[in-house]
């Protein structure tokens, strides 16, 4: 197993390993590894892999933690959301509340903690909804989505220098902000097409009680 697939097991993801077979004539593989920056949050590693025909390349790559997205339903059938300020882009996204995983967590237990946390909603019932890899090209962070619903309110529990705007939204409205080009997070988009796709019965969420 290579170093960058133990880091990712370490930090709560499960490798995608390419089937020998099928994938050998697409798969790059590690000669060597080393550290370029390893921070509080992020980690920074230059691989240097063997491509299929032999030759070799330099690849350098985040090594992330892993996250959760949560799409939680009031009972009304309206949407939680939340505006915040993203640093990189110097621009306030609209987007499904998400966090990133603690060490050893869950994905349920990070995903209840951080609608929790940015909310201040608890839920009843909980469904997962599929992963994500949002950057795959230059990241192996993967999001984890989870519906809520049985919405109870109550206080938010922001961490320290975290700014965020919740309010609620209709599923419509929302979608309108997407096919605008208004609403322009990843995420939130794809899962909205998870929404849709349950909602035109093409897949059907397994739904268990927070307990």
């Amino acid at each position: 197993m290579t170093e960058k697939n133990i880091e990712a097991i370490v930090a709560g993801g499960s490798p995608i390993r390419a089937q020998e077979g099928v994938d050998a004539h697409l798969v790059e593989r590690l000669v060597r590894s080393e550290s370029v920056y390893d921070g509080h949050f992020l980690k920074l590693r230059r691989d240097q892999v063997k491509l299929p025909d032999g030759h070799l390349a330099w690849r350098e790559h985040i090594v992330h933690p892993g996250a959760v997205m949560i799409v939680p339903m009031t009972d009304d059938g309206q949407l939680v959301v939340e505006r915040q300020h993203r640093y990189p882009l110097d621009h306030v996204l609209l987007e499904f509340p998400a966090g990133k995983l603690d060490p050893h967590e869950t994905t349920l237990a990070c995903a209840r903690r951080e609608l929790l946390e940015e909310t201040g909603y608890t839920a009843r019932e909980w469904a997962y909804a599929g992963r994500l890899h949002n950057a795959p090209a230059y990241s192996n962070e993967f999001i984890e989505i989870w519906f809520a619903r049985g919405l109870v309110a109550g206080a938010q529990q922001l961490d320290a220098g975290e700014f965020l705007e919740v309010f609620t939204m209709t599923e419509a409205a929302l979608l309108a902000q997407s096919a605008s080009g208004e609403l322009t997070d990843a995420k939130t988009m794809v899962a909205l097409l998870k929404l849709q796709q349950w909602r035109s019965g093409q897949w059907e969420p397994t739904w268990q009680r927070a307990e």
